[in-house]
């Protein structure tokens, strides 16, 4: 099916290196247009934690899964557009990764963003790591113009 998006095997463990962990999602998920809906948002060395919705203590080293990521995902399987592994969602909740909910402090942030893309949840992402102080690791160049806090991987 032309546009479809294939998760590949590859999603067993999350190696020392988040850029590595990152490139290695991505080739396995872009789409044609170089849409990749399995960005994730991270804690960088040069943006301050600022009171993220967690119970945990947060590090620098911390992988956080955006349920807005989840949420296309899932809706893109639902429609053909996207085959997931087996048991994806089992071999998901056995990474490392930190759960990033979505709140209504990031979706008024959504409304402040400058129109650079049209994407509605790519437009989520950016404004999830704009209001927590994340980076956003993203396969997506069309992002970088949002700032300093989006890191393009290729």
């Amino acid at each position: 099916m032309a546009g479809e998006i294939e998760i590949g095997p590859d999603f067993d463990s999350l190696p020392e290196d988040i850029a590595a962990a990152f490139e290695m999602q991505t080739r396995s998920v872009e789409d044609s247009a170089g849409h990749a809906p399995g960005s994730l948002v991270v804690d960088g060395q040069s943006l301050p934690p600022r009171g993220c919705p967690h119970s945990h203590q947060r590090s620098e080293n911390d992988v956080f899964v955006s349920a807005v990521s989840l949420w296309e995902i899932w809706l893109k399987q639902s429609v053909g557009k996207l085959r997931l592994p087996a048991k994806f969602d089992e071999r998901l909740a056995a990474e490392p990764f930190q759960n990033l909910p979505l709140t209504g402090k990031q979706a008024r942030q959504v409304a402040l963003l400058a129109w650079h893309h049209r994407d509605p949840f790519d437009r989520m992402l950016v404004a999830q790591a704009q209001a927590e102080d994340l980076m956003l690791l993203t396969a997506d160049v069309m992002l970088a113009p949002y700032g300093a806090f989006i890191r393009v991987m290729r």
